[in-house]
């Protein structure tokens, strides 16, 4: 395998139809999961063939069309990333970025289940932190919440990226009725350990064998709550993503508030999604979408690219339209998170 042609450092910057500066790329390298997690799939999914994905080769020439262009910050994502065959190659060729400087941050969400065995040869690659998806502290409940998953890997997992010196940030879905008594605790443990904890309301996506709106807890009425264990302080941190963050006096630790639903958080979007197959996403919560795929097969140069990735910039839209409805028979999405990327 050889890694894409060097940047190019005359390509202009992506800005949309707002004045929004893109420049934070997230891409799904599989639709692929180990876990079967009850708010973002059916228990008996149909992935997509694997003709049909982009090669690792293809995807290291498509985040570099768009570093070219001034995205700084990338996000891989999935699925679950990691089980991709050989995707450490990816985060090799990547890192090349970092190294020149052209790359702020090269990082990934994953569910931890594989981190014991890729956390070293992450940090080796310039990964600094990640995001590892984690929605209970009870073994009982997460493999409700999962189906599939082992809370023991996950917690080696977690232990294993921070022995390598990764910063790990915590993402715990906020589930009515499943772990909403929980989040005392789960401060408690990631603050503890010095992980941040960020919280993140059910978004309707995809087909997932059930009604979502018994899912859905706004984080609204959370933070509420913890307000009365806890004393929570507004903070400007930011990490490029979508979260709000407060610091809790009692253990100097944060927490972020993803907020979809109960508060569009589209005003400051400075993202962009491409899928495992080489579509742009424009806005996680839309069905407007460019194939990259396409250009990127037609040509050796990335001209064509170039300008595919520029005009589907200029529809990025100005907000989602997130919304639970109660009986509703369809999500606001048809598209799984998996196939999108978190």
């Amino acid at each position: 395998m050889t890694y894409s042609a060097p940047l190019k450092a005359d390509a202009p910057p992506l800005i949309d139809p707002f004045g929004r500066h893109v420049s934070y790329l997230r891409v799904s390298v599989t639709d692929r999961c180990d876990f079967r997690c009850v708010y973002c799939m059916s228990e008996n999914m149909t992935f997509l063939p694997k003709k049909d994905l982009l090669t690792l080769e293809e995807l290291d020439r498509l985040c570099t069309a768009f570093v070219a262009k001034g995205v700084r910050k990338l996000r891989i994502t999935g699925g679950e990333p990691l089980v991709r065959k050989n995707i450490m190659w990816l985060f090799e060729a990547l890192s090349r970025h970092l190294k020149s400087g052209a790359l702020d941050e090269l990082t990934l969400t994953t569910n931890g289940s594989q981190l014991p065995r890729f956390a070293k040869q992450l940090a080796d690659c310039g990964v600094k932190r990640v995001n590892i998806s984690l929605d209970t502290l009870s073994a009982e409940k997460f493999r409700e919440i999962t189906r599939w998953g082992n809370f023991d890997q996950v917690i080696a997992g977690i232990d294993a990226a921070r022995e390598a010196g990764l910063h790990v940030k915590i993402n715990a879905v906020a589930l009515k009725g499943v772990n909403e008594h929980e989040y005392d605790e789960m401060i408690r443990w990631t603050h503890g350990q010095g992980m941040d904890l960020t919280l993140i309301e059910a978004m309707p996506m995809g087909d997932i064998d059930g009604d979502r709106s018994g899912q859905y807890l706004p984080l609204s009425l959370v933070r509420a709550r913890l307000m009365d264990a806890w004393t929570l302080e507004d903070i400007p941190y930011k990490t490029g993503g979508p979260a709000t963050y407060v610091k809790v006096a009692e253990t100097g630790g944060r927490i972020g508030f993803i907020t979809p639903l109960t508060h569009n958080f589209c005003e400051s979007c400075n993202r962009v999604r491409v899928t495992c197959t080489g579509t742009l996403y424009m806005c996680l919560g839309q069905d407007d979408a460019a194939d990259l795929r396409t250009p990127l097969r037609a040509a050796e140069n990335d001209g064509l690219l170039g300008d595919a990735i520029d005009e589907a910039i200029s529809r990025k839209p100005k907000g989602h339209d997130f919304i639970i409805e109660r009986g509703a028979s369809r999500p606001a999405v048809s598209r799984h998170m998996s196939v999108t990327g978190g």
